[in-house]
């Protein structure tokens, strides 16, 4: 085995390490995810722990997955880009199908697995971060120079966007195309040209939640739940009781008042309020500050991914950093009263299945992004520190008067060939440095 063979064969055997910041965060985030599941739920069924035990079989297969996703090269998942963009419209158009697609509130979001129901967007955002992340690999010169490039993955997100709006699904396209836009921005595309997409998308989505009335009555009571205490406002009203009583240290954990059948939701879309009751204003700067953690590492690992020319893994982690920290913003908002009621869970901390599932998945991928960027960069470290000791050594000019003194002195001569081999390297090494420092 030569050289180039053994030191490809070291290299190969240097594995990475899982972000530990990264990891925190999730552990912390999900830990207090299935406290909070406990104590909002505990109440709403004849079983106490119903939704509890619920939660922890969707997060235990959801752990599952993230470990077969954590095991898995990144390069494996980009050879099936095409495949997946597929399956993203695939899962969208399956909702419609009889016998298929389940309806719950006059929305047909749920496909019916038997055992349970699974929301099939969950699965869409996973699946069409990886496909724009293969794309702007792919495309990444051409997106910022061409129209038609930019405009693809616009017109791919419209599409889907149209299918979600079928179901209907508003909260979720607008998500959408807010990670559409993000990971285009982060992508290199020029913003100028990106402006009018961005002007063109907001004045749809406002007209779209201008036009039907119920969305227009989420709106008009965002501005004053008050009004409409008993009606319209009746959620939000509710959510912001909760949170006026948590105050500074909350009421104690368990001892929430809203939640005993006040509060609509309280275990997936309005659980931050329980938070804030029961944990109090300490407890929401926490929840946040573990946000703030989760998406600015997962940021900062794209940053040095995209530096390292590992794009594809960059842009995961930008795609799911957007999602996570948009999501959760979101999410807050509606529960603080600073944006209208939309249905959207809180990741890692809300009950539910399919969100539970492919949040776990996500995060699988990230912590993925951050072995293989640990790993590229521990074999750079090996690589540069091979090629520092493999350096040829310098030829040193012999003068003529050390020549004739060889010659003189033949004993002094066969003694160094008789020094060991590297000895003598490392004397050719250091006596042109000397010779140039003088």
């Amino acid at each position: 085995m030569n050289d180039l063979s053994r030191q490809a064969t070291r290299l190969e055997a240097i594995g990475g390490r899982f972000d530990t910041w990264l990891l925190g965060a999730i552990i912390a985030l999900t830990g207090l995810g299935v406290v909070m599941v406990a104590s909002s739920s505990i109440a709403l069924m004849s079983s106490p722990f119903y939704y509890l035990n619920r939660h922890l079989i969707f997060l235990a297969v959801g752990i599952a997955l993230a470990a077969v996703a954590m095991r898995t090269e990144l390069k494996t998942i980009e050879q099936y880009n095409q495949i997946l963009l597929l399956g993203c419209f695939a899962l969208l158009v399956v909702v419609f199908v009889p016998g298929l697609g389940s309806s719950v509130n006059g929305a047909r979001r749920w496909i019916n697995l038997g055992f349970s129901k699974f929301q099939t967007v969950e699965a869409v955002k996973v699946l069409y971060i990886v496909w724009l992340s293969s794309y702007l690999v792919r495309f990444r010169d051409e997106v910022n120079a061409t129209w038609p490039a930019m405009l693809k993955p616009l017109g791919v997100a419209g599409a889907l966007v149209v299918l979600l709006l079928l179901q209907p699904d508003f909260g979720s396209s607008t998500l959408l195309l807010a990670i559409t836009a993000g990971m285009l921005v982060l992508g290199g595309v020029n913003l100028p040209r990106m402006s009018m997409p961005i002007v063109f998308g907001l004045v749809a989505m406002s007209a779209l939640a201008i036009i039907e009335p119920y969305r227009m009555r989420r709106i008009t009571s965002f501005w004053d739940p008050w009004a409409d205490q008993q009606g319209d406002g009746y959620q939000l009203s509710n959510a912001l009781m909760a949170v006026g009583r948590g105050e500074w240290t909350g009421v104690g954990l368990g001892n929430s008042v809203q939640k005993l059948y006040y509060l609509p939701e309280a275990h997936t879309d309005f659980i931050f309020s329980v938070t804030a009751e029961e944990l109090g204003f300490v407890g929401t700067c926490l929840i946040v500050g573990l946000y703030a953690l989760l998406a600015g590492r997962a940021f900062w690992i794209g940053m040095r991914c995209v530096e390292m020319k590992r794009h594809f893994s960059g842009y995961i982690a930008f795609g799911i950093g957007l999602w996570v920290s948009m999501q959760s913003f979101v999410s807050i908002g509606v529960n603080l009263g600073i944006l209208p009621t939309k249905g959207l869970t809180l990741p890692l901390i809300s009950a539910g299945g399919s969100s539970v599932l492919m949040t776990c998945v996500a995060m699988g991928l990230l912590l993925r992004v951050s072995y293989e960027l640990d790993r590229a960069e521990r074999r750079q470290a090996v690589r540069m520190g091979a090629s520092e000791l493999d350096e040829p050594a310098e030829r040193v000019e012999v003068p003529a008067t050390a020549a004739a003194m060889a010659d003189a002195a033949p004993s002094a001569s066969a003694a160094r060939d008789s020094a060991p081999r590297g000895t003598s390297r490392m004397q050719q090494r250091i006596e042109p440095t000397l010779g140039r420092m003088g």
